[in-house]
């Protein structure tokens, strides 16, 4: 009789290389027996608590020979990097964290969480804790994992921190509102995990209006701005055609479907288990949309996951120079088995959008299309999905002006 392990849904060998709970014994016992309460260490990036806000948990996350790729979300996506590999990697980062409120910058503490934040590269530091770290890791569907959080009692940066020229030229410029320096730093070729740090330490806008951001928070509101910049952008170029794109990583897989329409975007997240053993009944989805003239709420459906999506469309459009109305498809499968955070969906749907794309002559056929893909890929039944969809409705009900002549 063959094993399946109940947790992860892997037969036996997966079971073994692959389930968080083996995983979690093997790497305790790794991780317990170097731990140390003092420690010389590199930090890659900060992390802002929400809870109490505004008085939050604030800390950066290191350790002794922490690995030079342990916080580089889209090597991880390049490279096909599996879920274990990834986890063992976070694991090892401890979060060195202490109290602060989020518009207070006289803690001591501070000045290194900004250093590390604005460094380009991670920034050496030595580190007291009260007490020796224990294997934990925190798994978010938002946030990147780590390992354990110990209070910290000293630290000192031990170099000279390398600050790129146009970071500080933002940082110094207090007149200069966050999303104007999120998006100058973005087209000078700064990517949104970067960025997010930035944003968190509380080292961007009006001097007087910055404080700390919770990570959960600075994640999407990166995603957002730089989003919202280059839908003003798009807008200005001609119409896309009917186009789809299908692709993935880490077992979320997108279908995106595009229409030679003005801008709008749609997002149906549908967690599809094992695509080879359908689940019976009703199958969990939500959903979010927003129009031409954008959102004027919280997308509370899909959260962070409707902006991540929302900018790797926008920037293939950019690449482009087109605009479009843009369905796009998530499948959860099992293969996405811990959550890993949110820079998981803006890398597959990036993942998807290099996949080779496929031209139809009209919106008839590609929504065909779209609803035997699904059946045969994810034995889903498409059809009550897209009768929900409200773009869908709104091309259907809308005329266009060219229509008429």
């Amino acid at each position: 009789m063959e094993f399946y392990c109940p947790y992860c849904g892997g037969s036996r060998l997966q079971h073994l290389r692959n389930c968080p709970k083996v995983y979690s014994v093997i790497r305790q016992n790794q991780f317990n027996e170097t731990a140390k309460k003092e420690y010389f260490g590199e930090s890659p990036n900060v992390f802002v608590g929400r809870f109490g806000y505004p008085k939050v948990n604030v800390g950066f996350f290191s350790n002794e020979n922490i690995p030079k790729d342990a916080d580089k979300p889209r090597q991880w996506a390049a490279d096909n990097y599996d879920i274990p590999r990834i986890v063992d990697l976070r694991s090892s980062l401890i979060n060195s964290r202490f109290k602060a409120n989020v518009k207070s910058f006289d803690e001591k503490f501070l000045d290194i969480t900004k250093e590390v934040a604005m460094a380009k590269k991670p920034v050496d530091v030595e580190v007291h804790l009260d007490k020796t770290p224990k294997f934990n890791i925190k798994l978010d569907r938002d946030i990147t994992p780590y390992g354990p959080s110990v209070n910290l009692e000293k630290a000192e940066i031990t170099e000279n921190p390398k600050v790129p020229v146009h970071v500080e030229k933002v940082v110094d410029d207090t007149d200069l509102k966050a999303v104007n320096a999120v998006d100058y730093l973005y087209k000078k070729g700064y990517d949104e995990h970067f960025l997010t740090k930035l944003l968190s330490a509380g080292t961007l806008g009006i001097g007087k209006n910055r404080k700390l951001v919770p990570t959960r928070w600075s994640i999407t509101a990166t995603d957002d701005t730089l989003g919202k910049k280059l839908i003003n952008e798009i807008k200005e170029f001609n119409e896309y055609d009917y186009v789809a794109h299908f692709g993935g990583y880490l077992g979320n897989y997108y279908l995106l479907l595009f229409f030679p329409e003005i801008w709008s975007y749609e997002l149906f997240e549908t967690y599809v288990g094992n695509p080879n053993k359908p689940r019976p009944g009703e199958v969990e989805t939500a959903t979010d949309y927003e129009s031409y003239a954008g959102r004027k709420d919280y997308a509370s459906n899909t959260v962070g996951g409707y902006y991540a999506a929302r900018l790797g469309i926008l920037e293939y459009l950019k690449n482009k120079k087109r605009q479009s109305s843009v369905l796009a498809l998530r499948f959860i499968t099992n293969e996405y088995y811990m959550a890993l955070g949110v820079w998981v969906v803006r890398e597959a749907t990036r993942a998807a959008l290099k996949s080779r794309p496929i031209a139809f002559s009209s919106k008839e056929l590609m929504l065909k299309y779209a609803k035997a893909f699904a059946k045969k890929r994810f034995s889903f039944d498409a059809d009550s999905l897209l009768e929900k969809s409200l773009m869908l409705k709104n091309m259907k009900e809308q005329g266009k002006l060219n229509s008429y002549f």
